[in-house]
């Protein structure tokens, strides 16, 4: 299997998830246009699925280092497989709730709060659990990313909408439950894996094994989590399953599906380049996909358009604390 051992490289790597994890929701709103996103959701992991065995067929079963994919699954333990499974459901959980969010308050909050707030608990949860890098760079970044999840919450509350649209505060509180519990689910990944991929652990398995079931665990899990928010949305009119296919054409099936793919390069690059980079920086860096979000919403869907102009200024604070705290991070295996 391919394996990234330049800590450079990694960092490359994990700046691509960011872009990734931080642009694959545009499709989510230019599929939105035309149907629900509990439709939506339904090519989302299919198209995660799939991007899944592409890779472990792949560059995760070439190369002499570690294993195949096919022989490391038939010599993973119950153990390993289970936990990258459960990785899979808790975020396919909070990936739902963030969704949601995202079609009530938008790009501009729902992913600088939800992904903030999951960045703050993962680097913590990951670093105390596999201790890579200086930890106070690595808690200064995450400070300041505290801090540009706070400004952008206040900047937000200067919208007029915010103000008079309860919907939107909806989307608020439930971006930051998405947040909190999408906060673990990478630590589950991450422990069914060798902590050596070149000379591997004997029951734990590849970043591309891992990846596999942790996509098989979130399309699963979403006959029940999507099919609960298709009959019981929390906003909008229920979404049937015929619907799926009366309602949607081969462009909207397509939107979705490459949405799936855009987010699993992310979470691919992001496991791979884990080895070299050490998880709590891997999945740190990613995460800075809540500027990348916030750059879309304000910049390109313009929903800060109707705010007052001193709206601007706390949109660069917020701008350039997540890029300090980002770059912070990173320094963290440098010095």
């Amino acid at each position: 299997m391919l394996v990234v051992e330049s800590y450079l490289i990694a960092v490359l790597m994990c700046l691509i998830t960011m872009l990734c994890w931080g642009s694959w929701a545009n499709t989510q709103k230019l599929a939105s246009k035309s149907w629900p996103f509990q439709l939506f959701y339904w090519d989302y992991s299919i198209g995660v699925l799939l991007l899944s065995l592409i890779f472990a067929f792949s560059i995760g079963s070439i190369g002499e280092s570690g294993r195949s994919f096919l022989q490391d699954l038939n010599q993973a333990d119950t153990s390993s497989l289970t936990s990258a499974f459960i990785g899979g459901v808790v975020f396919n959980f909070s990936n739902i709730l963030l969704v949601v969010a995202i079609d009530i308050a938008g790009m501009a909050v729902a992913i600088p709060v939800g992904v903030g707030l999951a960045l703050i608990i993962g680097v913590l949860t990951n670093y105390l659990a596999a201790p890579v890098g200086n930890p106070l760079f690595i808690f200064l970044g995450v400070l300041l990313v505290v801090i540009a999840i706070i400004v952008d919450a206040l900047a937000y509350n200067k919208l007029p909408s915010s103000k008079d649209n309860k919907a939107s505060n909806k989307g608020l509180i439930i971006s930051a439950i998405a947040g909190i519990l999408m906060g673990f689910f990478y630590r589950f990944v991450a422990a069914s894996m060798s902590s050596d991929y070149i000379v591997m652990e004997t029951g734990k398995i590849s970043p591309y094994t891992a990846i596999v079931v942790f996509s098989i665990g979130l399309f699963l899990s979403n006959f029940i989590f999507n099919t609960f928010v298709m009959y019981k949305p929390f906003t909008g009119e229920p979404v049937s399953y015929s619907a799926y296919f009366t309602d949607g054409n081969t462009k909207l099936h397509l939107i979705g599906i490459f949405g799936g793919i855009i987010w699993n390069v992310g979470m691919s690059f992001s496991i791979i380049a884990s080895g070299a980079a050490g998880f709590a920086i891997s999945y740190g860096l990613g995460q800075g996909a809540t500027m990348i979000a916030a750059a879309w919403g304000v910049f390109i869907w313009k929903e800060f358009e109707n705010a007052p102009p001193e709206t601007d200024k706390l949109l660069n604070i917020m701008f350039l604390s997540f890029i300090v705290g980002l770059s912070l991070i990173i320094a963290a295996r440098l010095l």
